[in-house]
C-alpha cells in the first residue's frame, strides 16, 4: 500500500475502478440470464421489456395480429365435446409418421403446449416428403380430414422450410391457411372450426404467421386419399 505525503492511504481511488467492474458484470449477468429465459420461453419476452421487438430468437414480431385474410374465432367452438376439444378422435394413422398419442394431447386435451421445436424436422418424414413433392402440400386436420394449410404459396419450397427451420415449428403465412376451416381466437391460438388446437399466430415483420404443431395437421384427407 502506498502512503501520501501526508501520511494517508492513496488505495481509495483504486476502488473506483473495482466497484465499475463488478457494477459491469452484474448488468451483465441480468442481462444473459433474461435472454436465456427468452430463449427458452419466448412468451416471457413481454416480462422483461415493456416495448419488446423479437421474440428472444432474434424474431421480429408485432403485439397485434395484422388485418387481412384473418379469420377470427371465439372460445365457443374450444368448449368440451366428446373428445376434449375435439368433436372426433385423432385418427389412428396420421402422415410422416408422427405420434398418434402426442397429436390426441396437443390437439383435443391441450390449448397452450406444443410438440417439441424440432419435432417436425427430426423426428418425422415431412422434410423430405415435402422436398421430394417440389410443390404445394395440403395439411389436413387429424381428427376431421378437412384441409387446413397449403402450402407453400407465393414463395418456394426452400423458402418455406428455411422459415419453418428458424423457428422449430411448420410456419405458415395468410394464404396459405384455408380459412373456411381455421380460426384465430383473441389471444392468437390458431385452432380448427372442429376445435382442434393447431398453434399460435405469432406475427412479425412479414405479417401472421402461423406457428403449427405438425401432428395438428398431419391427418389424412377425409375421402382418404391423396
Amino acid at each position: 500500500m502506498r502512503v501520501s505525503h501526508r501520511g494517508q492511504s492513496t488505495s481509495r481511488p483504486q476502488i473506483i475502478p473495482v466497484v465499475l467492474t463488478v457494477s459491469f458484470l452484474c448488468l451483465l449477468s441480468v442481462y444473459l440470464q433474461r435472454r436465456s429465459l427468452a430463449l427458452l420461453f419466448p412468451s416471457l419476452g413481454a416480462v422483461f421489456s415493456s416495448s419488446a421487438s423479437d421474440d428472444g430468437m432474434g424474431h421480429p414480431i408485432s403485439k397485434q395480429p395484422i388485418a387481412g385474410m384473418m379469420v377470427s374465432g371465439t372460445e365457443e367452438i374450444m368448449k368440451k365435446k366428446s373428445h376434449g376439444t375435439c368433436a372426433n378422435p385423432v385418427q389412428e394413422k396420421l402422415r410422416w409418421g408422427c405420434d398418434r398419442d402426442i397429436a390426441t394431447r396437443i390437439c383435443c386435451h391441450n390449448r397452450h403446449y406444443a410438440e417439441f421445436a424440432g419435432y417436425a424436422m427430426s423426428q418425422t418424414t415431412w422434410l423430405n416428403d415435402i422436398k421430394k413433392r417440389g410443390g404445394e402440400t395440403t395439411y389436413y386436420d387429424p381428427t376431421t380430414g378437412k384441409p387446413l394449410f397449403i402450402a407453400p404459396k407465393g414463395r418456394s419450397v426452400d423458402e418455406f422450410i428455411a422459415e419453418s427451420k428458424s423457428h422449430g415449428w411448420p410456419s405458415f403465412r395468410d394464404e396459405e391457411v384455408v380459412w373456411e376451416n381455421v380460426r384465430i381466437l383473441p389471444d392468437g391460438e390458431t385452432v380448427s372450426v372442429d376445435g382442434a388446437h393447431l398453434g399460435h399466430n405469432l406475427p412479425d415483420r412479414k405479417g401472421n404467421r402461423y406457428c403449427i404443431n405438425l401432428v395438428s395437421c398431419a391427418g389424412y384427407p377425409a375421402d382418404g386419399g391423396l
